[in-house]
């Protein structure tokens, strides 16, 4: 019977985002969740709840190891290094709660074979993904890329980005079509081709965004929580509690309670934040996601033997609407036994057979000891939240980083709260005791 300001359902990464937010912010509130685990959709789990959930729960195979290690995601993403969610931890100063590894290597799959996508100039001289006089018409357009400034129109060189259709400046370049399958996808991550009718400003942050990532450490752009992604929701969950945030795990909600179509608590707050499957009726189905997870005895073949990495199959190299993702971690980051390797093969579903839709990207693995698959609707709220203080998350997309998932978090502060939200480094836990104990 207590009284909050704010009720979050569902430990998902976007709702432990804006619980830590919110109760930085002063605001009181309970989160509940009905597994008895964090993470909710962006869980990391264990082998016996990972077979709980696939195998209804049956017993892993002794071969496989030990429970305690293995954290395996459920949804494959990894952090732009210069992106948003860095940003967002850094100003929350929830990665004092995170260690951090780099992914090992980015690869785009290529006329039939698997090439890694240049991190350095040497390797960028040296890649079989363009010719000779490709890469010269490249490296301009990287440059046009790179000195492009809004405000001089000397570097425009006659196009304004944020009207010219991005088709229009790859022609501007005489680039060919592998390339731009290759700049679209692998570096600007789009998921399929819309984006080509639509103003290039949308891609150029995208390119930017990849280059500083990857400027950062060098090899590839993305960074991953060691013991897995489940590790994130915890950390803003942690920062909750520490803040005052109440936690239910285990806890199923049996109905929102409305008063003159308000909610006013569930069966406990002004206002209701939530993932789609807590409010049914109020989303509606965009799309459905397959996501195929593998284990592997041994690293996959043509990668150099890293022990992470991205993989990209750009949808018109076999015939798709959109790109098929492979997202690869290893033992090193704690998310498996020794030896054994994880790859989580996802897309966007087309067609009425999703298992035959991600053959591409399972033939490229080598041998699979174990497979879990899941076909997931991807909803969004049909309403702002508004009027009946119901804020409903996204589900999490198809892309292999968390841009998006930042985004929806940014946009639901915003209806939440009324304000945007404003990242900056926030003092650390150490700084702030310093400074009451000064007091």
């Amino acid at each position: 019977d207590e009284q909050y300001d704010v009720v979050v359902m569902g430990t998902g990464l976007t709702e432990c985002i804006l619980s830590g937010l919110l109760s930085i912010e002063g605001k009181k509130v309970l989160h509940m969740d009905r597994n008895d685990y964090y993470g909710g959709e962006s869980a990391s789990l264990n082998l016996t709840q990972l077979f709980k959930k696939f195998r209804d729960g049956e017993t892993p195979a002794a071969a496989l190891g030990k429970d305690r290690d293995y954290n395996v995601d459920l949804i494959p993403k990894f952090m732009m290094a210069n992106g948003e969610l860095v940003k967002i931890l850094t100003h929350t100063d929830v990665t004092r709660y995170l260690e951090f590894k780099q992914i090992a290597g980015s690869y785009v799959y290529r006329d039939g074979t698997i090439a890694k996508v240049p991190a350095t100039e040497m390797e960028a001289v040296r890649s079989p993904l363009m010719g000779l006089f490709e890469k010269r018409r490249a490296k301009k357009f990287f440059e046009f890329v790179q000195n492009y400034k809004a405000d001089d129109p000397a570097t425009h060189q006659g196009m304004d980005i944020n009207c010219t259709p991005m088709s229009e400046i790859y022609k501007y370049f005489g680039l060919e079509p592998g390339t731009i399958d290759f700049i679209g996808h692998a570096l600007a991550l789009h998921l399929e081709d819309s984006y080509l009718n639509r103003p290039a400003k949308e891609t150029f942050d995208r390119i930017t965004l990849y280059m500083s990532s990857m400027a950062r450490w060098g090899k590839s752009p993305y960074l991953y929580p060691l013991y897995g992604l489940g590790e994130l929701p915890q950390g803003f969950a942690r920062l909750s509690a520490i803040y005052g945030g109440t936690y239910m795990l285990d806890k199923k909600v049996d109905e929102i309670v409305y008063e003159n179509g308000k909610v006013v608590g569930v069966r406990s707050g002004d206002e209701v934040i939530c993932d789609p499957s807590c409010a049914p009726e109020k989303v509606h189905k965009t799309d459905r996601v397959i996501r195929a997870i593998c284990l592997l005895k041994g690293p996959i073949p043509n990668t150099d033997n890293v022990d992470s990495f991205q993989l990209i199959i750009p949808q018109n190299q076999v015939k798709r609407k959109n790109d098929i993702y492979i997202a690869g971690v290893s033992a090193s980051h704690n998310v498996c036994e020794k030896n054994h390797y994880l790859a989580i093969v996802s897309t966007v579903v087309e067609t009425e057979n999703p298992q035959e839709e991600i053959q591409p990207g399972l033939a490229l693995l080598g041998p699979i000891v174990d497979k879990f698959v899941q076909v997931v609707d991807i909803c969004e709220p049909i309403a702002d939240g508004k009027s009946d203080q119901v804020f409903i998350s996204k589900s999490y997309d198809a892309t292999s980083h968390f841009e998006t998932v930042c985004d929806d978090v940014k946009d639901l502060y915003k209806r939440i709260t009324g304000n945007d939200l404003v990242l900056k480094q926030r003092q650390t836990q150490e700084e702030e005791q310093k400074e009451m104990a000064d007091q």
